[in-house]
């Protein structure tokens, strides 16, 4: 039995917010949010076009979503220098 592979990722958007999502596929789900089939946040024409900015793989599917909840649940400044620690800029 094949293992399945949990990720949150981030997307940078075109009016410069930042949306945090989970998947078990980063490219089908971000095609999803490209063909504004995603979210509801990322249907927004205003918001496109969308950047993959960054993705993170969790070895079960309870800390990918727990670290999607920590990651919506911070401050704009504190999701900067997370996304900053990691090598990403904005």
């Amino acid at each position: 039995m094949k293992s399945k592979h949990y990720y949150i990722y981030v997307l940078h958007c075109a009016d410069k917010s930042l949306y945090c999502g989970f998947t078990t596929n980063v490219q089908q789900r971000f095609n999803t949010h490209q063909s504004y089939k995603g979210a509801k946040y990322t249907r927004v024409k205003s918001r496109h076009p969308l950047r993959l900015m960054y993705w993170c793989e969790y070895p079960t599917k309870h800390k990918a979503l727990s670290a999607e909840y920590h990651f919506k649940h911070q401050s704009r400044r504190q999701k900067e220098r997370y996304l900053h620690v990691r090598g990403i800029k904005i």
